[in-house]
C-alpha cells in the first residue's frame, strides 16, 4: 500500500509523469472528462436552482472501473488534469467518484489536487510536494459556463429547427463571433469606392545613386489628389522643375522586445507565420507541453502550459534565457535587468507565458526528434521567449524633403544599427490597407539640405479606397480577445465550430459568412440583443472569472441570465421570422410541369423547387449556390454525361466517401458511377480509372474504380497529363518535405520534377 495514484487527463501526459515518478506511482489517464450533461436533454432542472444532470460519457465506463480498481491499491491519489477550468472540473468528477464507495469513506482515503504548469522532472516533484484541495470556485465557474451554454444551445436550437430547418444549432459564445464576422461582411458589401492618386518621382543623386520619393505636401496641405485631371494638372505643373533637398531629419528609434506568447498571440502569429489553424496550433502545443521523446533524455516536456493569458515568468526560466543570451550573442545582446511585461487585469496570474521549458533545447538540436509541425511550433515559441530578455534594436530613420516649386515630396528609410532581439524574432504584422502600409521605406543614398538631386521620372498612379478586410482566424482571435469574449481555452473552439456548422468558410485564408450564417446571425440579433450583443457576452466573462474568485455565486450569475433570457425565448417563438414559410417566385420554370420555380431553404442551403410541390417534386441547384469551401456537400450538378441504364442526364453527388455520379430521375433509377479523373489504373491488366474518394475521417485520396477488384490507392493527386520528360501517361502532384507543392512523373524510375506554387 505505499504507491500513491496519480491521475491525469492524457495518456501521453501519463506516459511521461510515470517515467519521471518511477515505481512509486500508478499513473493513469482519464482521457479527458469522464461525465457531462445528457446529449439528448437539457440536462439542467432550472426549476431547482440550475441543478446540472451530470452522466458518465459514453464509452468511460471503462475507464471508471479501472481508476476505482487502482484506487483500491492506495493510500493517496493526486488528481493532475491541466491547471485550468476544465482541468479542475476533471479532478471534480473523478474525485467524487472514487470517493463514492464504502472502502473509500472506510479508509479515509485522501485525494489531492496537482497543478503541472510544466512537465519536467522537477517541475513534477515539486508540485506533488506540495498537493493543494480542489478549488470549488474554479469547477462552479466552469459548470456555470457550461450551463450557460447548454441553455442558450438546447432552447434556442429548436427554434430554428422550426422556422429555418432541421439540424441547425446556436451557441453562446460562438453566435458572437459569427455576428461579428457577418457584419464585417455587411461593412464591406455596403462600402462605397472612393479614387484617389499618387505621384512619386523617381530621382538620382549627383553620383547616380537612386531613391524614390512621393508627393506629401502641395504647399503647406497635405497632397490629396482625388482624381485623373488632378493628377495630369500637378504634372504639367512640374514639367522642367528643380529638384532640391530641403530638409533632412536622422533619428535614432529604439524597437522594444516583444512579450512571450500567451494563447492569443500564439495562435495569431502561428496563423501569420506558419498558416496553422487556432485547431492545430492547439492540438500540436498540447504535445510539445504532455511530453515527447528527446533521444537519451527520454520522454519530456518541450513547453509550458499553453492555455494561458499571462506574461508571468518563473525567475529560473529568466535566469536560465539571461545567462543563453549572454554565452550565445554576447553581453551587448542583454539588458541589465530582466525585461517583465504586465499582463491584462483579467489575466490567471497563478499561469506562466508560454515558453520552452529550457532554452537549452535548442530547436536546431532537437528538430530531428519532432515532427516537422512540432519542430516548427516549438521553435517559434522559443525564438520569442529568448527574444523577450534581449536589449532593443537600434535603428537609424532618415526622413528627406526634396522640393519641387510648390511640391515637396517625401522619402523614407530606416537602417538596423544594432539589431538588439531582431537576431532572434521578429513579429509578423498584417498590413490590411494600403493606408496601413504607408510610405514605402529602403535605404537612402547620403543626401544633405541643399543638394540638387535629378528627376529620373514621375509616376502617378490610380487607387481606390479599400473597405475592412474579412477577418483571418488571427484577426478574429484578436477581435475576440479585445473585446472580451471567450477566454485561452476558448478561441480555437469558437472558430472550429462556427466552421463545422457550415455558418463560415474559409477563402483565401479569409472567413467569409455563408448565406445560412448570414441568416442565422440576422434572426439571433434580431430576436436574441442582448445575449448577441458583444459587451454582454464580455461582461458574462467577467462574471465568470467573479465566480472563480469567489465574489459572486454561480446560481446568481444564472438567475440574472436566465430571466431575460427566458422572456426573449417565448417572444421568438411567435415574433422569429418563419423562414420555412418564406418562399421566393422566380421566372425559372420546372422542367417536368412547366410551372415557377420557386427558392426553398434545404439541408444544405438555397435551392429551387417547383411551386407546384407536393404534387411535382422537382427541384435543382440555385447558381452559385449550395457548395461548400473544400469540396464538401453541395446540391447536384447536372453534367453532359448520359446513364447507362435510361439515358438521362447524370448529375454529380456527394456521399460519405466523396463525389459520385448518379441518374437525375433517381430513385426511378439508381444508376451510379465514379467521376473519372481522367487517369487510366496503373496497375497491369487493370481497366479501370483513377477516383477521387474520402476516408471515413474525410481525408481525400486517390483509388481505382474497379475496387474492390482493384486496391490501387494513393494520397497523391494524379494528374492526366503526359510526363515531358519520358512520355509517361500520367504525372503526380506531391506535397514535398519542405511544405511546397511539386509535379512529378507518374513513373517510378523518371527524375522529372518540377515545382508550383
Amino acid at each position: 500500500m505505499s504507491k500513491s495514484l496519480l491521475i491525469v487527463e492524457s495518456p501521453a501526459k501519463a506516459s511521461t509523469l510515470k517515467k519521471f515518478l518511477g515505481d512509486s506511482f500508478l499513473v493513469k489517464a482519464s482521457v479527458g472528462h469522464i461525465k457531462d450533461l445528457p446529449q439528448k436533454k437539457l440536462g439542467v432542472n432550472i426549476e431547482k436552482n440550475f441543478e446540472p444532470e451530470y452522466i458518465t460519457i459514453r464509452g468511460k465506463g471503462k475507464i471508471l472501473q479501472e481508476l476505482r480498481a487502482a484506487a483500491k491499491k492506495v493510500d493517496t491519489i493526486y488528481l493532475g488534469p491541466d491547471p485550468d477550468r476544465e482541468g479542475e472540473a476533471i479532478a471534480w468528477h473523478i474525485a467524487n467518484e472514487l470517493n463514492d464507495d464504502e472502502l473509500s469513506k472506510k479508509k479515509g482515503r485522501k485525494i489531492y489536487r496537482v497543478l503541472f504548469h510544466e512537465i519536467t522532472k522537477n517541475a513534477v516533484r515539486k508540485a506533488i510536494e506540495n498537493p493543494l484541495a480542489i478549488d470549488e470556485n474554479k469547477v462552479y465557474a466552469q459548470q456555470a459556463r457550461r450551463i450557460l451554454d447548454r441553455l442558450v444551445g438546447y432552447k434556442i436550437s429548436p427554434i430554428l429547427w422550426k422556422k429555418v430547418r432541421r439540424g441547425l444549432s446556436a451557441g453562446r459564445v460562438q453566435s458572437v463571433a459569427l455576428r461579428l464576422i457577418c457584419e464585417r461582411e455587411k461593412e464591406i458589401n455596403s462600402f462605397i469606392k472612393e479614387e484617389y492618386w499618387s505621384i512619386t518621382a523617381n530621382l538620382k543623386t549627383a553620383e547616380d545613386l537612386p531613391f524614390e520619393a512621393r508627393l506629401h505636401r502641395i504647399g503647406a496641405n497635405k497632397a490629396e489628389i482625388k482624381n485623373e485631371s488632378e493628377a495630369k494638372s500637378i504634372l504639367s505643373e512640374l514639367e522642367g522643375a528643380a529638384y532640391k533637398v530641403t530638409n533632412v531629419q536622422k533619428k535614432e528609434k529604439k524597437k522594444n522586445p516583444i512579450p512571450p506568447f500567451i494563447t492569443s498571440t500564439l495562435q495569431q502569429e502561428a496563423s501569420r507565420k506558419l498558416r496553422f489553424s487556432a485547431k492545430k496550433t492547439m492540438m500540436i502545443a498540447q504535445r510539445l507541453y504532455e511530453g515527447l521523446q528527446i533521444g537519451d533524455e527520454g520522454q519530456v516536456g518541450l513547453i509550458t502550459y499553453m492555455r494561458t493569458d499571462s506574461f508571468n515568468m518563473s525567475s529560473e526560466a529568466v535566469n536560465e534565457t539571461r545567462n543563453f543570451v549572454a554565452d550565445r550573442y554576447g553581453k551587448d545582446f542583454l539588458p541589465d535587468t530582466p525585461n517583465y511585461y504586465k499582463s491584462k487585469k483579467t489575466a490567471q496570474e497563478a499561469h506562466e507565458a508560454i515558453r520552452p521549458t529550457s532554452v537549452l533545447r535548442e530547436p536546431s538540436v532537437i528538430k530531428k526528434y519532432l515532427e516537422k509541425d512540432e519542430a516548427n511550433l516549438y521553435e517559434l515559441i522559443w525564438n520569442r521567449f529568448v527574444a523577450c530578455q534581449m536589449n532593443p534594436a537600434i535603428l537609424d530613420s532618415t526622413s528627406v524633403d526634396v522640393e519641387a516649386k510648390n511640391y515637396t515630396f517625401r522619402a523614407t528609410g530606416s537602417i538596423i544599427r544594432f539589431p538588439g532581439f531582431l537576431k532572434v524574432y521578429e513579429e509578423t504584422i498584417e498590413t490590411t490597407s494600403e493606408s496601413e502600409q504607408g510610405e514605402k521605406e529602403g535605404i537612402l543614398p547620403p543626401l544633405k539640405t541643399g543638394d540638387m538631386v535629378e528627376l529620373i521620372m514621375i509616376i502617378p498612379e490610380q487607387h481606390w479606397t479599400q473597405p475592412p478586410p474579412r477577418y483571418t482566424e488571427a484577426n478574429l482571435i484578436k477581435e475576440l480577445e479585445d473585446k472580451g469574449i471567450g477566454r485561452p481555452s476558448t478561441y480555437a473552439a469558437i472558430i472550429s465550430t462556427i466552421l463545422q456548422r457550415d455558418y463560415v468558410e474559409i477563402k483565401e485564408r479569409r472567413l467569409h459568412p455563408t448565406i445560412l450564417g448570414s441568416l442565422i446571425s440576422d434572426l439571433l440579433v434580431e430576436n436574441f440583443p442582448k445575449i448577441l450583443d458583444v459587451k454582454f457576452t464580455a461582461n458574462m466573462e467577467e462574471e465568470l472569472d467573479q465566480i472563480e474568485e469567489g465574489k459572486k455565486g454561480w446560481i446568481d450569475a444564472l438567475n440574472d441570465f436566465y430571466k431575460p433570457f427566458s422572456s426573449d425565448l417565448t417572444l421568438a417563438e411567435t415574433k422569429m421570422r418563419d423562414i420555412k414559410k418564406e418562399v421566393e417566385l422566380t421566372s425559372e420554370v420546372c422542367d417536368k410541369c412547366g410551372k415557377n420555380m420557386v427558392i426553398k431553404w434545404g439541408r444544405f442551403g438555397r435551392f429551387l423547387a417547383c411551386s407546384d410541390y407536393p404534387n411535382c417534386k422537382s427541384t435543382r441547384p440555385l447558381k452559385g449556390e449550395g457548395e461548400k469551401e473544400g469540396g464538401s456537400e453541395k446540391l447536384p450538378e447536372i453534367t453532359n454525361e448520359k446513364c447507362d441504364k435510361c439515358g438521362a442526364p447524370l448529375q454529380i453527388k456527394i456521399g460519405r466517401y466523396g463525389k459520385f455520379l448518379a441518374c437525375t430521375k433517381y430513385p426511378e433509377c439508381k444508376f451510379t458511377k465514379p467521376i473519372s479523373l481522367g487517369v487510366s489504373c496503373p496497375q497491369d491488366g487493370c481497366n479501370g480509372f483513377l477516383v477521387e474518394r474520402r476516408t471515413k475521417k474525410g481525408k481525400i485520396f486517390y483509388s481505382c474504380s474497379n475496387y474492390p477488384n482493384c486496391k490501387f490507392a494513393s494520397w497523391n493527386k494524379p494528374i492526366p497529363e503526359k510526363c515531358p520528360q519520358c512520355s509517361y501517361p500520367y504525372l503526380i502532384e506531391k506535397r514535398a518535405k519542405g511544405g511546397e507543392t511539386e509535379i512529378i512523373c507518374g513513373n517510378k524510375d523518371c527524375s522529372f520534377k518540377k515545382e508550383i506554387a
